[in-house]
């Protein structure tokens, strides 16, 4: 039928079907489809083929369902991760007819291909075989002193590292081909790094409930093909998102057990324990000078995961810190003693105005206390922020929502915001604030930030950028990430604005807090109480 004969048609008319109707007529009628909701996947899906029909059996498809499509995107991303950091690979000879890596003339930073995992190989005396926490060696301070060193990460890292560095030199050994033996442990970590994302993206398309397509763009981020092999941030996502779902199924002691692996890892997941206290106090209910806990009660469910999470961290850190103790408490001696990082919001004011910090000028190993405790005080302050909101909105906030402005505030006033730490944002960010637009942009932002960090290193001397040209795009993301809480705070207020809940749902990563009661809280001081909705309006 024409265009024409279509535009002119009786709208009452029937029409036979070219082909007989399925007997099993079910459909994913609930489902969101943004190829109709959104435009700019409404823009996109031309490309192949338009958007879903009104008559479609949504759900119906056998092989290529939404995580499947999704896991291929995710896969395309993460091969054009490892292609860039690729060069940083590449093998040549010197001088003495040796085999090494192409890193001369800084191709690291000139090909962007920079990866912590490739000097670290060397860095941590991995390549001896060595076991991380047990193997001790000197560097030179600032003062030419010698000074003791250990594997600077966390326990699960390190170990992740250890086994990483096993399977290269077991692959060396073999008849298979190979190479340098650090470009067998890239290849190998690069391998463990993206089955972790993998999870991550099935995990979040879990959590997002009926808009399951949200988490495309999780896995077809920017930052995920800059950085998922920057370092082994990935690790920690994996670790956080199935916490997250795990919790949101209403398991609240696995829940523990994975947020307690990903403060192993990396210690930001258990960061997620904060929105998730906040949630539970705000829905229990109090009554009769007791707690009201119950069987599947928030505060029971939440007690279980934090115990669960404590137990987990310490059974993973315990053997270790008793065996190393120099070596457990390494990671956390270098974070102490550590500098305002290029990329933190305190080496962006030195950079324009020439402040010397909170301590003055330091040299290498002086510890920045000052530094340290006024980070530690804007993000306690910034935590207390965050929980009066959760407790005083009129409805009460999704998690996604409260996770991921406190993952954020973390960033922003944190000394250290290394470039793979962005991953941390990326699922909670498409899980608190669904807006495809405005994250691409955000994401893209923070992605680029790479160029000209890269371009800073390699020096002025060799034709890289200023400092400033960096520390600048640095400011444009902070302000990309503050734009973003202040939407998703905007939403906690005005729920009619937030498309999760206007669909329908509850709050899908919520677990026992999903579709709960929201009582008033007479026992709070008024000031924390919740806002009745009829001054909010929702």
């Amino acid at each position: 039928m024409t265009e024409d004969a279509r535009a002119r048609r009786d709208p009452g008319e029937l029409y036979e079907s070219p082909a007989p109707l399925a007997t099993d007529q079910r459909s994913l009628d609930d489902r969101d489809e943004p190829s109709r909701t959104d435009t700019l996947t409404a823009q996109l899906c031309t490309l192949v083929g338009g958007p879903v029909g009104d008559h479609a059996l949504i759900g119906r498809v056998r092989f290529w369902t939404p995580l499947r499509v999704m896991f291929v995107f995710a896969l395309l991303f993460l091969a054009l991760g490892w292609f860039g950091k690729a060069g940083c690979i590449q093998q040549t000879r010197d001088a003495d007819g040796l085999l090494g890596l192409d890193w001369n003339n800084g191709r690291q930073y000139v090909a962007m291909c920079y990866s912590d995992t490739v000097p670290l190989y060397g860095a941590e005396h991995l390549n001896e075989g060595a076991f991380p926490y047990k193997k001790q060696w000197f560097d030179v301070d600032g003062d030419g002193r010698p000074q003791a060193r250990y594997m600077e990460y966390p326990v699960l890292s390190g170990l992740y590292q250890y086994g990483a560095m096993g399977i290269a030199k077991a692959w060396k050994a073999s008849p298979l081909p190979g190479g340098l033996e650090v470009v067998i442990y890239f290849n190998v970590v690069a391998v463990g790094l993206a089955m972790a994302w993998l999870v991550t993206v099935w995990a979040s398309a879990q959590l997002a409930g009926r808009r399951v397509w949200d988490a495309a763009l999780i896995a077809l981020s920017p930052l995920v093909a800059v950085h998922a092999f920057t370092n082994f941030d990935a690790l920690a996502t994996a670790f956080a998102a199935g916490g997250l779902l795990a919790w949101a199924r209403r398991k609240p002691v696995l829940a523990g057990i994975l947020l307690g692996l990903g403060g192993a890892a990396k210690l930001y997941p258990l960061l997620l324990l904060g929105p998730i206290l906040i949630l539970c106090l705000r829905t229990a209910r109090f009554g009769e000078d007791r707690w009201t806990f119950g069987r599947t009660g928030p505060l029971r469910s939440f007690g279980m995961t934090a115990g669960a999470a404590a137990l987990t961290w310490l059974a993973v850190n315990a053997p270790i810190a008793i065996l190393y103790p120099n070596g457990w408490w390494e990671f956390f001696r270098l974070n102490t003693e550590r500098h305002a990082d290029p990329d933190s919001i305190y080496n962006v004011i030195t950079s324009f105005t020439g402040w010397t910090g909170f301590d003055g000028p330091l040299t290498t190993g002086q510890t920045p206390s000052m530094l340290n405790l006024v980070s530690l005080l804007l993000f306690l302050a910034a935590c207390a922020g965050i929980g009066w909101i959760g407790l005083t909105a009129a409805r009460r906030p999704r998690l996604a929502q409260l996770a991921f402005l406190v993952v954020a505030a973390f960033l922003l006033t944190n000394k250290v915001w290394s470039p793979q730490y962005s991953l941390w944002l990326v699922p909670l960010a498409v899980l608190a604030l669904p807006q495809r637009r405005i994250l691409l942009a955000w994401m893209t932002i923070d992605a680029l930030v790479w160029v000209p960090r890269m371009y800073y290193y390699l020096g002025t001397d060799r034709k890289g950028v200023p400092e400033q040209w960096f520390t600048g795009t640095v400011v444009l993301r902070d302000i990309a990430v503050i734009a973003l809480c202040v939407l998703v705070i905007r939403q906690i207020y005005r729920p009619a604005e937030d498309v999760v809940r206007r669909d329908g749902q509850d709050d899908p990563s919520g677990g026992v807090l999903d579709h709960a009661p929201d009582p008033e809280q007479p026992w709070l001081p008024a000031v924390l109480r919740p806002r009745t909705r009829a001054t909010a309006g929702t």
